[in-house]
């Protein structure tokens, strides 16, 4: 039975994006209490940081990503297990899929700390050593956060670098932190805010 049975297309919008947070935060719970080091990445920490500035201004993430370090791997799964998670490894991405559901947008994503996730990207992973707290979990610093959307710079990352733009949390002072390929493509989102150069 699917938790959506029943409801109404707008309390499916909510249920779902009620599922993704309570997803995330018996995750990163799991992982405080167990003491493995870890910081929300992707969506949901862009999310916290976003709020922090202007809450109205959020967008909803379908997923859960989390860095943690490689060496930690059977820590994070004893963590995660006995809280409904279990262990898959999926074209090429560790992830802990949430009890009975077997979709990948169902699931916890990992990322590795101080790795590259492609062999081409100009700056690895963030260390989890360095973090800001948001109430009960960690997240990247910003300017780590930003690294990652600049390097994996999907249409989502992009328009996640476009709010922050637009809230006043990056600036044109900003490039100047980042490898040339990197400083260039947020330069570019500076010097073209709405539109997008890359689609």
């Amino acid at each position: 039975m699917s938790p959506f049975d029943g409801l109404s297309t707008i309390d499916r919008m909510v249920k779902a994006v009620e599922m993704v947070r309570e997803r995330l935060l018996r995750a990163t719970a799991a992982l405080e209490q167990a003491g493995v080091p870890y910081c929300v990445i992707g969506g949901n920490a862009v999310a916290a940081w976003v709020a922090s500035v202007d809450a109205s201004a959020t967008r909803n993430t379908q997923d859960v990503d989390l860095l943690v370090r490689r060496s930690d791997l059977d820590a994070v799964r004893a963590a995660l297990e006995p809280v409904g998670f279990r262990q898959r490894h999926v074209r090429g991405i560790t992830m802990f899929l949430d009890g009975d559901q077997n979709r990948v947008r169902d699931a916890v994503h990992l990322i590795f700390a101080d790795e590259v996730v492609r062999p081409d990207d100009a700056i690895p992973a963030p260390g989890v050593e360095a973090f800001e707290r948001f109430g009960s979990f960690r997240s990247v610093p910003l300017e780590k956060l930003v690294g990652m959307k600049l390097v994996a710079f999907r249409d989502k990352d992009r328009t996640h670098l476009r709010d922050m733009l637009q809230l006043g949390m990056i600036d044109a002072s900003w490039p100047a932190r980042y490898p040339p390929v990197l400083a260039a493509r947020l330069q570019e989102l500076i010097d073209h805010p709405e539109e997008d150069l890359f689609a």
